[in-house]
């Protein structure tokens, strides 16, 4: 614990002040890092998350501790916590090659948000250290990801008949050495007959005629193309 700040654990006036404003400067250099990639959700995003978090926590505080109601403090704090799903859904997107984004900003508002509520609970050090490694992730991490995503892209239009066909084919891809990165299942009405069509991304090099091939003899399997 840090003991220069033993006093801002107390709920007073000063210890609120601090809290919320150390809530928007942590949201503020996550969100900063977001903003500078062009992601959806940039700094005022993530401090209104950060910061409304914290006032969330402060909220059940104040009426524990300050009405004096027998209640649980944490009430509020996991409604946040489930809310935050909500807002983190608008920033994922699925692009028309099938690939989807925004995940890790989804991801990175609502551990934001968690930063926020333990702040204004008063746990500053976790707030400091969360916050330290929420950039390490998303500035360092991001990078490492970078270079290992670079594998070459392929895309296979799967038809089938037998929804268990999917599970033959991922074993396929698994045996080739071949990753799913993203798949799309919809349906493929073919005359009178119920078929499942499966446009799947895959990274990874492989033989792409051997690899059909090798798929169309799967029961199931109706046929198996090149995107």
């Amino acid at each position: 614990m840090i003991p220069l700040i033993g006093n801002l654990r107390d709920m007073n006036v000063l210890s609120v002040v601090v809290r919320m404003l150390f809530a928007c400067l942590c949201g503020f250099v996550i969100g900063m890092e977001r903003s500078a990639k062009n992601r959806p959700a940039g700094f005022r995003t993530h401090i209104l998350v950060c910061l409304g978090s914290a006032t969330a926590a402060l909220a059940g505080l104040y009426i524990y501790f300050g009405l004096g109601i027998n209640t649980d403090i944490t009430r509020i704090s996991a409604q946040v916590v489930s809310g935050l799903g909500f807002i983190g859904a608008g920033t994922i997107i699925v692009t028309k090659n099938l690939d989807i984004r925004g995940l890790t900003t989804a991801a990175g508002l609502w551990v934001t948000g968690i930063v926020g509520l333990a702040i204004g609970s008063g746990f500053y050090e976790g707030g400091i250290i969360g916050t330290a490694l929420i950039l390490f992730v998303e500035a360092v991490l991001t990078k490492l990801a970078g270079r290992i995503q670079r594998r070459p892209r392929t895309g296979l239009r799967i038809l089938y008949s037998d929804k268990n066909a999917l599970d033959l084919a991922y074993g396929v891809f698994r045996d080739k050495k071949m990753h799913v990165s993203s798949v799309k299942i919809d349906m493929a009405p073919d005359g009178g007959t119920l078929r499942y069509r499966a446009d799947v991304m895959l990274r990874g090099s492989a033989d792409m005629e051997a690899l059909t091939d090798s798929l169309e003899e799967l029961d199931g399997v109706v046929s198996a193309a090149e995107l």
